[in-house]
């Protein structure tokens, strides 16, 4: 695991626990949402910006299991 990687472990686990104390994400939804808050993480870290289409499929996806 490289640099990036870790510090971008590290933001979500702080977003998440953040979330999980104000009542927005439960432990029971915990891996289903720190997933996607760490992929977002990386992505910006990468330098891909919102509205770039890199989440429509994932989007999408998420639509149809609900």
């Amino acid at each position: 695991m490289d640099k990036y990687q870790k510090q971008a472990l590290q933001v979500a686990k702080e977003v998440v626990i953040k979330f999980i104390e104000v009542g927005r994400i439960s432990p029971a939804n915990f891996g289903q949402n720190f997933d996607v808050i760490y992929k977002d993480i990386i992505r910006t870290m990468s330098g891909m910006t919102a509205g770039d289409g890199s989440r429509e499929e994932e989007l999408a996806e998420r639509e149809t299991d609900e």
